[in-house]
């Protein structure tokens, strides 16, 4: 893939990342409460799901998934219930909480590594967002190569948009 047909992909991938919705909440929500570890770790594993996305993409699966009503109902279902159990979860902590944590907790960072895949993989749009903007870079002969770089710009893109984020904000 040259730079002339990467630069596209990237962008794209860029502004979808940095577009607001759950995933930077979460994000913001782990770092502004357990620290900055937990920030990163977040970061870096909503990118984990988005690249797995990538992967699903260019493996042609997400066709299938989007073609299937049931499917894409129930991830849509699980992705919602996901949501109001971290919404939930926030509304739940303590007032007193944010001057008492442990940025160094790997408990925190656990939680946060999970919830940041989370929202990355329980949200079906990001497969028909996948699926949109790879069909315009994939054909029947496109070699591995070329795959892998736009998996790879998925994944790492985001990770790297969320840990811009996290250092803004625990500065």
């Amino acid at each position: 893939m040259s730079l002339i047909e990467w630069l596209p992909l990237a962008t794209v991938c860029l502004l979808g990342a940095m577009s607001p919705g759950p995933s930077l909440a979460v994000v913001l929500s782990h770092t502004l409460r357990d620290g900055q570890h937990s920030g990163y770790a977040t970061a870096l594993s909503h990118g984990v799901g988005v690249g797995l996305y990538g992967l699903i993409t260019v493996a042609g699966l997400a066709a299938l998934l989007t073609g299937s009503p049931l499917f894409f109902s129930s991830l849509q279902l699980a992705g919602a219930a996901y949501l109001i159990y971290l919404g939930i979860k926030s509304l739940r902590v303590e007032s007193g909480y944010l001057e008492s944590h442990d940025s160094e907790n790997a408990g925190g960072r656990s939680s946060a590594m999970l919830d940041g895949f989370l929202v990355a993989f329980l949200n079906p749009k990001l497969a028909v967002f996948m699926l949109a903007l790879f069909s315009q870079f994939l054909s029947v002969d496109t070699d591995w190569r070329q795959r892998w770089t736009m998996v790879a710009t998925v994944g790492t893109l985001d990770a790297l948009w969320y840990s811009v984020v996290v250092m803004i904000v625990s500065r």
